[in-house]
């Protein structure tokens, strides 16, 4: 794996030198896009608005605009954005982990120590473990900042889980949401007894995403000569008043019989 970041991790007055990887990677197939025509490949260029002519990457730069007028921003500009947070991540509190919602959290990536940074590496592993607890803090990657969760994962290594900030998550306020009220309570028992039946301690291996090898098979199909079978789903019906009682039944039922098979 190649590092993404290079830096440390500030915890109180030690600093642990680390290096940074994605922990996940894209299962998607890798589709090229094609001209409809004669399946020549679509390149995408960079071209000037005003010329038409192709730019080179190197003589790219970015800016903002300002009424109308853009400002240059120069790699030296960015660096001067809080230089602390550049290289350290500095662990700011210290938080349980149940306390941040779902919605906050984005992608992870593992921590590796640095050469001489072992000991202090496992004393903050050891010590959040023994806690229970997670850091919070900010730092500086690739020209934006990062608000992350340090904690760790199997007890051996340590994780950093990117996070959102409060002012990124939309408000729902003005989605048409059903009012407040108690459901029936055969209804409401129903579907507690639906919940219990099926609930689980969570096996994230037992769940694979199947769906680009079942899309590998269609194109290797249609790359012997055969027809892809034509499927067509139709939609539920949207504003019919369901019987939520007998679609309850059905699956407490239908769960049943599951059990029984496995």
């Amino acid at each position: 794996m190649k590092a993404i970041w290079n830096g440390a991790i500030g915890f109180g007055l030690v600093n642990i030198p680390v290096k940074m990887y994605s922990a996940v990677q894209d299962s998607n197939l890798d589709l090229d896009m094609l001209d409809k025509s004669d399946h020549a490949n679509i390149k995408f260029k960079r071209v000037n608005e005003k010329s038409g002519k192709e730019v080179k990457y190197a003589d790219i730069v970015k800016g903002y605009n300002i009424d109308g007028n853009y400002v240059i921003l120069e790699p030296e500009d960015y660096a001067a954005v809080a230089p602390e947070k550049t290289k350290v991540f500095s662990i700011e509190q210290f938080v349980q982990e149940e306390e941040i919602d779902s919605v906050y959290f984005e992608v992870p990536y593992y921590l590796e120590p640095q050469k001489n940074a072992e000991n202090a590496y496992n004393l903050l592993l050891k010590a959040l473990s023994e806690t229970k607890k997670a850091g919070i803090g900010t730092f500086i990657m690739r020209d934006k900042e990062i608000l992350g969760m340090i904690r760790p994962y199997n007890d051996e290594i340590l994780i950093v889980n990117r996070l959102r900030f409060a002012q990124e998550i939309r408000d729902y306020k003005d989605l048409k949401l059903p009012a407040a009220k108690d459901p029936k309570a055969g209804e409401l028992k129903m579907a507690i007894s639906l919940i219990d039946q099926t609930s689980e301690k969570f096996n994230p291996a037992a769940y694979k995403d199947t769906y680009n090898d079942d899309l590998l098979k269609i194109i290797e199909s249609k790359a012997k000569g055969k027809k892809v079978k034509k499927t067509t789903e139709e939609p539920e019906e949207t504003g019919k008043v369901v019987d939520l009682m007998a679609q309850l039944k059905a699956s407490l039922e239908s769960s049943k019989k599951a059990k029984k098979v496995s």
